[in-house]
C-alpha cells in the first residue's frame, strides 16, 4: 500500500471507493460523494490534504480529505469523510490514512485537526472529545463524537464554536 496526495486523475476513482464505503440501501449516491464534490468546487478544499492509499496494483483503494474549518474564526481543519473500500477494511488502510493527513496537517503549520466519528477508533490516533479543547461542536447532540485533536501549532486560547465549511451545509 502507497498512500500519496490525490491528483486529479483520482477524482473518478475516489468517488467510486467513497460511493462503495457509504452505501446504503435506501440512497442512490451516498451524500458523502456529493460532499466531496462540494468541498472540491469551493474554497475550503485543501488539496496537500486530500490522500489516497492504493493497493499494489496502483488502484485507489481508500481516500481521506481535510478541509478548512474555523474555531471561532481562527482556521483549523476538520478531516472527512474517509473512506475505505469493504474488501480493504481492517487491514490498517484507515489507520495509514490518518496519520498520513495528521502528518501532513501538522507539516502545514495547521494547529488542530476535529472530527464526527467513533471515540473508540479516533482515540488511538489522539482525538478527544472537543470539549476537552474548549471547542463546542456544529450540534450539541454529538457530544463525544465530535472530537479534536492539537498539533504542534496549537495553543491552548484556541476555544469556542467549530464551524464546518459551506460545503457540509449543502450537501
Amino acid at each position: 500500500m502507497l498512500i500519496r496526495r490525490e491528483t486529479p486523475a483520482d477524482v473518478a476513482a475516489v468517488r467510486a471507493v467513497t460511493a462503495v464505503a457509504f452505501a446504503r440501501a435506501e440512497t442512490v449516491e451516498p451524500i458523502e460523494v456529493a460532499l466531496l464534490d462540494q468541498l472540491r468546487s469551493g474554497p475550503a478544499w485543501l488539496p496537500p490534504l486530500s490522500m489516497v492509499a492504493t493497493g499494489t496494483d496502483g488502484a485507489v483503494v481508500g481516500h481521506v480529505v481535510c478541509s478548512r474549518a474555523h474555531v471561532d474564526g481562527a482556521p483549523v481543519v476538520g478531516l472527512g469523510p474517509i473512506s475505505v473500500l469493504p474488501g480493504h477494511q481492517r487491514q490498517g488502510v484507515g489507520l495509514a490514512l490518518v496519520h498520513a493527513v495528521l502528518g501532513g496537517a501538522d507539516a502545514l503549520g495547521e494547529p488542530l485537526v476535529a472530527l464526527l466519528g467513533s471515540p473508540d477508533y479516533y482515540g488511538r490516533y489522539g482525538f478527544r472529545p472537543s470539549t476537552e479543547y474548549g471547542i463546542t461542536a456544529p450540534d450539541p447532540t454529538w457530544g463525544r463524537f465530535f472530537q479534536a485533536r492539537p498539533l504542534a501549532a496549537y495553543q491552548p486560547s484556541l476555544r469556542g464554536a467549530f464551524v464546518y465549511p459551506q460545503a457540509f451545509d449543502l450537501a
